[in-house]
């Protein structure tokens, strides 16, 4: 199944924001898109070294199970809760 054109637009509208969101609200977003694009996880986790990559990789295994439609809706609304908090470019 392809993504919704309302989740595209939410992936294209979260680059656009006025200022970059916490580390915290990037993980969300990154493990959201993961799950909605990919599914569940499916590469090993990083070597203890690559902390931001371990931490991506957290953030997106945190979601296992989630379908692909109900984390597209999830990231939709995160992306609108931002768009409140930090407007739009």
């Amino acid at each position: 199944m392809s993504n919704s054109p309302e989740f595209t637009q939410a992936a294209t509208d979260a680059k656009n924001l006025k200022s970059k969101p916490t580390d915290a609200e990037m993980l969300e977003l990154y493990g959201l898109y993961k799950q909605a694009t990919i599914g569940d996880v499916n590469t090993d986790r990083p070597g203890m070294l690559d902390f931001t990559g371990k931490a991506k990789w957290d953030a997106w295994n945190e979601r296992k199970g989630l379908s692909k439609e109900d984390a597209e809706k999830n990231y939709i609304d995160v992306v609108k809760k931002l768009q409140e908090t930090y407007g739009m470019k």
